[in-house]
């Protein structure tokens, strides 16, 4: 049963960011509800663990520290790389992709759906998974499922999110033995990122 949602998870997700990219269907209509959906199946068979091995402060400060530093280094990258039009174009694609949704409503989803619900599938139930007795293996081959999982966006922005954001979270998770200090630093950088863009749709990159 659970090898069988693995795949599918990947596939439904893979799927969703490829009707993003190619019938120009909302992410708030496709991403989203799918990685909803995920982590309530996640839940479904068995809640992960939120740490083991690390106090529940200890988690938590650092998933709200490492938030905030892939925040700040996502935007010293952008900055970095700010000649690099193909790049620049697709992060300001992936925020004129957020329409006319309120900010609120996107954090609120974006936050409390989408960064929940890959936190419990990824880093939750695949992780757990994925290779069954090599903690290390399996989060690697999460980490790696992950990534393969966002490809069809064929959004340089996205991808990149996906292998420096995901290896942020699985190691987060790896280390803490659960999905607490993951979820918030995959919530706040999140978060950040809408409420103060890392690029701007009619001027380019922020700070320029």
């Amino acid at each position: 049963m659970v090898p069988a949602v693995l795949v599918l998870g990947l596939v439904a997700e893979g799927t969703a960011w490829w009707v993003v990219t190619t019938r120009s269907v909302s992410i708030w209509a496709s991403v989203v509800p799918v990685a909803g959906a995920m982590g309530i199946a996640s839940l479904a068979l068995g809640p992960p663990p939120l740490y083991r091995g690390v106090s529940p402060a200890i988690a938590c400060l650092a998933g709200v520290a490492a938030g905030t530093g892939l925040y700040v280094a996502t935007r010293g990258f952008l900055l970095a790389i700010r000649g690099w039009a193909p790049f620049r174009e697709h992060a300001i694609l992936i925020y004129l992709r957020q329409g006319s949704v309120p900010v609120a409503l996107a954090v609120l989803l974006s936050v409390g759906v989408s960064a929940v619900g890959e936190e419990l599938f990824w880093r939750g139930l695949f992780r757990a998974h994925a290779v069954s007795g090599a903690p290390v293996a399996s989060a690697v081959v999460s980490w790696a499922g992950f990534v393969l999982a966002n490809l069809p966006s064929l959004n340089l922005a996205i991808v990149a999110a996906a292998l420096v954001g995901g290896a942020v979270w699985t190691v987060l998770a790896l280390w803490s033995g659960g999905v607490l200090a993951s979820l918030l630093c995959h919530g706040l950088w999140t978060g950040l990122m809408l409420m103060a863009p890392v690029v701007d749709a009619r001027k380019g990159l922020a700070g320029t």
